[in-house]
Protein backbone atom coordinates (compact mmCIF):
# COMPACT_ATOMS: atom_id res chain seq x y z
CA UNK A 1 0.00 0.00 0.00
CA UNK A 2 2.64 2.20 0.61
CA UNK A 3 5.06 1.78 -2.47
CA UNK A 4 1.33 2.33 -4.23
CA UNK A 5 0.91 5.60 -2.64
CA UNK A 6 4.39 6.72 -3.48
CA UNK A 7 5.02 5.54 -6.93
CA UNK A 8 1.44 8.37 -7.10
CA UNK A 9 2.93 11.30 -5.30
CA UNK A 10 6.27 10.46 -7.80
CA UNK A 11 4.48 10.51 -10.75
CA UNK A 12 2.87 13.46 -9.16
CA UNK A 13 5.81 15.76 -8.70
CA UNK A 14 6.97 14.31 -12.42
CA UNK A 15 3.64 15.49 -13.69
CA UNK A 16 4.32 19.42 -12.13
CA UNK A 17 7.87 19.23 -13.64
CA UNK A 18 6.28 18.74 -16.79
CA UNK A 19 4.10 21.25 -16.23
CA UNK A 20 6.27 23.40 -14.98
CA UNK A 21 8.22 23.69 -18.72
CA UNK A 22 4.80 24.36 -20.68
CA UNK A 23 2.89 27.78 -20.64
CA UNK A 24 -0.05 29.01 -18.92
CA UNK A 25 -2.75 28.58 -21.71
CA UNK A 26 -0.90 25.08 -23.03
CA UNK A 27 -2.77 22.13 -23.20
CA UNK A 28 -0.97 18.77 -21.55
CA UNK A 29 -1.00 15.87 -23.39
CA UNK A 30 -3.50 12.88 -23.12
CA UNK A 31 -3.34 10.35 -20.81
CA UNK A 32 -1.58 7.61 -22.91
CA UNK A 33 1.15 9.92 -23.57
CA UNK A 34 1.89 11.07 -19.95
CA UNK A 35 1.44 7.33 -18.73
CA UNK A 36 3.99 6.14 -21.20
CA UNK A 37 6.27 9.56 -20.21
CA UNK A 38 5.98 8.82 -16.64
CA UNK A 39 5.95 5.52 -16.91
CA UNK A 40 3.04 4.63 -15.03
CA UNK A 41 -0.30 3.34 -15.20
CA UNK A 42 -3.56 5.66 -16.84
CA UNK A 43 -5.09 5.22 -13.87
CA UNK A 44 -2.22 6.73 -11.54
CA UNK A 45 -1.78 9.27 -14.61
CA UNK A 46 -5.53 10.34 -13.94
CA UNK A 47 -5.11 10.45 -10.35
CA UNK A 48 -2.52 12.87 -10.69
CA UNK A 49 -4.53 15.26 -13.15
CA UNK A 50 -7.55 15.25 -10.87
CA UNK A 51 -5.22 16.36 -8.16
CA UNK A 52 -3.48 19.32 -10.39
CA UNK A 53 -7.40 20.00 -10.96
CA UNK A 54 -8.31 20.30 -7.14
CA UNK A 55 -4.95 22.46 -6.86
CA UNK A 56 -6.82 24.45 -9.78
CA UNK A 57 -3.34 24.20 -11.47
CA UNK A 58 -4.84 22.97 -14.56
CA UNK A 59 -8.64 23.58 -16.17
CA UNK A 60 -10.06 20.42 -17.01
CA UNK A 61 -13.07 20.24 -19.61
CA UNK A 62 -13.57 17.06 -21.13
CA UNK A 63 -10.33 16.05 -23.00
CA UNK A 64 -8.57 19.34 -22.35
CA UNK A 65 -6.58 20.27 -19.69
CA UNK A 66 -5.05 23.35 -19.61
CA UNK A 67 -2.61 24.95 -17.54
CA UNK A 68 -3.88 27.98 -15.66
CA UNK A 69 -1.06 28.45 -13.31
CA UNK A 70 2.68 27.30 -13.06
CA UNK A 71 3.34 24.98 -9.66
CA UNK A 72 5.09 26.15 -6.76
CA UNK A 73 7.80 24.25 -4.80
CA UNK A 74 4.75 24.16 -2.00
CA UNK A 75 2.77 21.67 -4.38
CA UNK A 76 5.41 18.96 -4.60
CA UNK A 77 4.25 16.08 -2.58
CA UNK A 78 6.78 14.20 0.16
CA UNK A 79 6.71 10.23 0.50
CA UNK A 80 3.86 9.06 1.85
CA UNK A 81 4.51 7.44 5.68
CA UNK A 82 0.41 6.55 6.05
CA UNK A 83 -2.41 5.69 4.29
CA UNK A 84 -4.80 8.08 3.63
CA UNK A 85 -7.15 9.37 6.63
CA UNK A 86 -10.98 8.41 6.22
CA UNK A 87 -11.93 12.36 5.05
CA UNK A 88 -8.88 12.17 2.04
CA UNK A 89 -10.65 8.53 0.94
CA UNK A 90 -13.87 10.06 0.94
CA UNK A 91 -12.61 13.06 -1.04
CA UNK A 92 -11.12 10.56 -3.48
CA UNK A 93 -13.75 8.51 -3.80
CA UNK A 94 -16.44 11.09 -4.42
CA UNK A 95 -14.10 12.83 -6.65
CA UNK A 96 -14.14 9.66 -8.62
CA UNK A 97 -17.72 9.05 -9.09
CA UNK A 98 -18.12 12.40 -10.24
CA UNK A 99 -14.87 12.88 -12.50
CA UNK A 100 -15.49 9.51 -13.88
CA UNK A 101 -19.62 9.90 -14.58
CA UNK A 102 -19.69 6.00 -12.92
CA UNK A 103 -23.23 5.61 -13.58
CA UNK A 104 -25.91 3.60 -11.21
CA UNK A 105 -25.56 0.18 -10.76
CA UNK A 106 -22.26 -0.16 -11.19
CA UNK A 107 -20.51 -2.95 -9.54
CA UNK A 108 -17.63 -1.70 -6.96
CA UNK A 109 -14.55 -3.90 -7.05
CA UNK A 110 -13.29 -3.65 -3.61
CA UNK A 111 -10.02 -5.31 -4.43
CA UNK A 112 -9.43 -2.80 -7.52
CA UNK A 113 -10.48 0.22 -5.49
CA UNK A 114 -7.96 -0.41 -2.63
CA UNK A 115 -5.52 -0.40 -4.64
CA UNK A 116 -5.96 3.21 -6.73
CA UNK A 117 -6.90 4.34 -3.35
CA UNK A 118 -3.81 2.72 -1.91
CA UNK A 119 -5.94 2.02 1.41
CA UNK A 120 -6.53 -1.92 3.06
CA UNK A 121 -9.77 -3.88 1.66
CA UNK A 122 -10.85 -4.31 4.98
CA UNK A 123 -10.65 0.00 5.33
CA UNK A 124 -12.58 0.03 2.13
CA UNK A 125 -15.20 -2.21 3.21
CA UNK A 126 -15.34 -0.05 6.39
CA UNK A 127 -16.08 3.03 4.17
CA UNK A 128 -18.66 1.78 1.86
CA UNK A 129 -20.61 0.25 4.63
CA UNK A 130 -20.69 4.03 6.34
CA UNK A 131 -21.23 5.48 2.74
CA UNK A 132 -24.12 3.18 2.61
CA UNK A 133 -25.88 5.14 5.58
CA UNK A 134 -26.48 7.46 2.77
CA UNK A 135 -27.78 5.47 0.29
CA UNK A 136 -25.01 6.22 -1.98
CA UNK A 137 -23.54 2.41 -1.85
CA UNK A 138 -25.18 -0.75 -1.41
CA UNK A 139 -24.27 -4.30 -0.42
CA UNK A 140 -25.44 -7.30 -2.58
CA UNK A 141 -27.57 -9.85 -0.89
CA UNK A 142 -24.48 -12.25 -2.19
CA UNK A 143 -21.71 -10.19 -1.25
CA UNK A 144 -20.26 -6.86 -2.96
CA UNK A 145 -21.10 -3.89 -3.08
CA UNK A 146 -23.40 -1.63 -6.10
CA UNK A 147 -23.25 2.01 -6.70
CA UNK A 148 -26.92 3.25 -5.95
CA UNK A 149 -25.61 6.09 -8.04
CA UNK A 150 -25.46 10.07 -7.51
CA UNK A 151 -28.58 10.65 -9.55
CA UNK A 152 -31.08 13.61 -9.36
CA UNK A 153 -33.04 11.94 -7.16
CA UNK A 154 -30.56 11.07 -4.67
CA UNK A 155 -29.36 14.98 -5.23
CA UNK A 156 -32.87 16.57 -4.66
CA UNK A 157 -32.89 14.23 -1.25
CA UNK A 158 -29.43 15.15 -0.16
CA UNK A 159 -30.24 19.21 -1.17
CA UNK A 160 -33.29 19.08 0.71
CA UNK A 161 -31.84 17.57 3.69
CA UNK A 162 -28.94 20.16 3.76
CA UNK A 163 -31.91 22.52 3.87
CA UNK A 164 -33.59 21.14 6.90
CA UNK A 165 -29.99 21.13 8.72
CA UNK A 166 -28.67 24.23 7.63
CA UNK A 167 -32.10 26.24 8.49
CA UNK A 168 -32.03 24.54 12.25
CA UNK A 169 -27.72 25.49 12.57
CA UNK A 170 -28.76 29.27 11.67
CA UNK A 171 -31.62 29.15 14.40
CA UNK A 172 -29.39 27.75 17.06
CA UNK A 173 -26.78 30.33 15.54
CA UNK A 174 -28.63 33.47 16.31
CA UNK A 175 -29.35 32.16 19.36
CA UNK A 176 -25.77 32.13 21.07
CA UNK A 177 -24.57 35.15 22.91
CA UNK A 178 -22.74 37.99 22.04
CA UNK A 179 -19.44 36.74 23.13
CA UNK A 180 -19.59 33.60 21.30
CA UNK A 181 -16.35 32.95 19.30
CA UNK A 182 -19.17 32.38 15.90
CA UNK A 183 -19.21 36.30 15.76
CA UNK A 184 -16.15 36.57 14.92
CA UNK A 185 -15.70 33.66 12.77
CA UNK A 186 -18.36 35.12 10.55
CA UNK A 187 -16.72 38.80 10.42
CA UNK A 188 -13.56 36.80 9.02
CA UNK A 189 -15.60 34.98 6.71
CA UNK A 190 -17.28 38.62 5.46
CA UNK A 191 -13.55 40.29 5.39
CA UNK A 192 -12.61 37.21 2.96
CA UNK A 193 -15.94 36.91 0.46
CA UNK A 194 -15.23 40.44 0.42
CA UNK A 195 -12.02 39.80 -0.45
CA UNK A 196 -12.33 37.15 -3.18
CA UNK A 197 -15.51 39.25 -4.50
CA UNK A 198 -13.21 42.22 -5.54
CA UNK A 199 -10.33 40.16 -6.76
CA UNK A 200 -13.24 37.40 -8.49
CA UNK A 201 -11.68 37.64 -11.95
CA UNK A 202 -9.07 35.96 -11.19
CA UNK A 203 -9.56 33.82 -8.40
CA UNK A 204 -12.66 32.91 -8.85
CA UNK A 205 -11.58 28.83 -8.69
CA UNK A 206 -10.99 29.57 -4.91
CA UNK A 207 -14.63 29.77 -4.04
CA UNK A 208 -15.52 26.22 -3.80
CA UNK A 209 -12.81 26.33 -0.50
CA UNK A 210 -14.61 29.20 0.69
CA UNK A 211 -17.97 28.04 0.39
CA UNK A 212 -17.23 24.71 2.31
CA UNK A 213 -15.67 26.91 5.33
CA UNK A 214 -18.56 29.43 5.13
CA UNK A 215 -21.21 26.36 5.63
CA UNK A 216 -18.97 24.33 8.29
CA UNK A 217 -18.82 27.56 10.25
CA UNK A 218 -22.66 28.21 10.27
CA UNK A 219 -22.71 23.89 10.94
CA UNK A 220 -20.43 23.71 13.84
CA UNK A 221 -22.61 25.59 16.01
CA UNK A 222 -24.94 22.46 16.56
CA UNK A 223 -23.93 19.89 18.75
CA UNK A 224 -25.08 16.76 17.01
CA UNK A 225 -23.34 13.94 16.04
CA UNK A 226 -25.95 12.41 13.66
CA UNK A 227 -25.66 16.00 12.06
CA UNK A 228 -22.01 15.93 11.88
CA UNK A 229 -21.66 12.96 10.08
CA UNK A 230 -24.28 13.82 7.33
CA UNK A 231 -23.08 17.51 7.18
CA UNK A 232 -19.52 15.91 6.03
CA UNK A 233 -20.66 13.86 3.04
CA UNK A 234 -23.44 17.35 2.37
CA UNK A 235 -20.37 19.47 2.28
CA UNK A 236 -18.11 17.23 0.34
CA UNK A 237 -20.91 16.31 -2.82
CA UNK A 238 -21.23 20.58 -2.61
CA UNK A 239 -17.70 21.20 -2.90
CA UNK A 240 -17.04 18.89 -5.56
CA UNK A 241 -20.01 20.20 -7.34
CA UNK A 242 -18.35 23.66 -7.85
CA UNK A 243 -15.06 22.67 -9.20
CA UNK A 244 -16.59 19.79 -11.51
CA UNK A 245 -19.35 21.94 -13.65
CA UNK A 246 -17.08 24.57 -15.46
CA UNK A 247 -19.95 26.05 -17.15
CA UNK A 248 -20.47 29.91 -16.52
CA UNK A 249 -18.40 29.29 -13.14
CA UNK A 250 -17.32 32.68 -12.86
CA UNK A 251 -21.03 34.24 -13.10
CA UNK A 252 -22.17 31.38 -10.64
CA UNK A 253 -19.62 32.05 -7.91
CA UNK A 254 -20.13 35.88 -8.22
CA UNK A 255 -23.75 35.09 -7.58
CA UNK A 256 -22.79 32.74 -4.52
CA UNK A 257 -20.94 35.20 -3.05
CA UNK A 258 -23.56 37.83 -2.63
CA UNK A 259 -25.65 35.71 -1.38
CA UNK A 260 -22.92 34.33 1.44
CA UNK A 261 -22.52 38.04 1.83
CA UNK A 262 -26.39 38.58 2.75
CA UNK A 263 -26.59 35.70 4.52
CA UNK A 264 -23.50 36.64 6.46
CA UNK A 265 -24.51 40.63 7.26
CA UNK A 266 -28.47 39.32 8.05
CA UNK A 267 -26.83 36.87 11.09
CA UNK A 268 -24.65 39.62 12.22
CA UNK A 269 -27.16 41.91 12.54
CA UNK A 270 -29.05 38.92 14.59
CA UNK A 271 -32.23 39.52 12.19
CA UNK A 272 -33.90 36.32 12.50
CA UNK A 273 -36.23 36.80 9.62
CA UNK A 274 -33.62 38.50 7.11
CA UNK A 275 -31.06 35.16 7.94
CA UNK A 276 -33.52 32.18 7.05
CA UNK A 277 -34.45 34.26 3.85
CA UNK A 278 -31.49 34.84 2.84
CA UNK A 279 -30.38 30.87 4.12
CA UNK A 280 -33.37 29.78 2.08
CA UNK A 281 -32.66 31.69 -0.91
CA UNK A 282 -28.84 30.33 -1.41
CA UNK A 283 -29.93 27.16 -0.79
CA UNK A 284 -32.17 26.64 -3.27
CA UNK A 285 -30.13 28.53 -5.56
CA UNK A 286 -27.24 25.81 -4.87
CA UNK A 287 -30.27 22.74 -5.16
CA UNK A 288 -30.83 24.31 -8.54
CA UNK A 289 -26.86 24.62 -10.15
CA UNK A 290 -26.05 20.88 -8.41
CA UNK A 291 -29.03 19.42 -10.55
CA UNK A 292 -28.00 21.58 -13.24
CA UNK A 293 -24.60 20.48 -13.03
CA UNK A 294 -25.91 16.97 -13.22
CA UNK A 295 -27.89 17.66 -16.47
CA UNK A 296 -24.43 19.36 -17.57
CA UNK A 297 -22.95 15.71 -17.72
CA UNK A 298 -25.62 13.46 -18.43
CA UNK A 299 -26.24 11.60 -15.13
CA UNK A 300 -30.32 12.91 -14.59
Amino acid sequence: MARTDDRFRSAYNTLLDICGNMEVGDQLPAETVLANRMEVSRTIVRGALQKLDSENLVEWEGRRKTLVRKPEPRHRLTPAESPPSTEELEQQFLDWILRFDIPAGTSLNVAQLSRQFSVSAHSLQEFLSGLSRFGLVERRPKGGWILSGFTAGFAIELSDFRLVLEMNAVRHLLALPDDHEIWNKLQDLKREHEELRTDLASRYHDFSMLDGKFHATVNSVVKNRFVVEAQKLISLIFHYHYMWDKRDELERNAAAIEEHLDWINAMLERDVEKSEAAALKHLRRSKETLLNSLKGHQLV
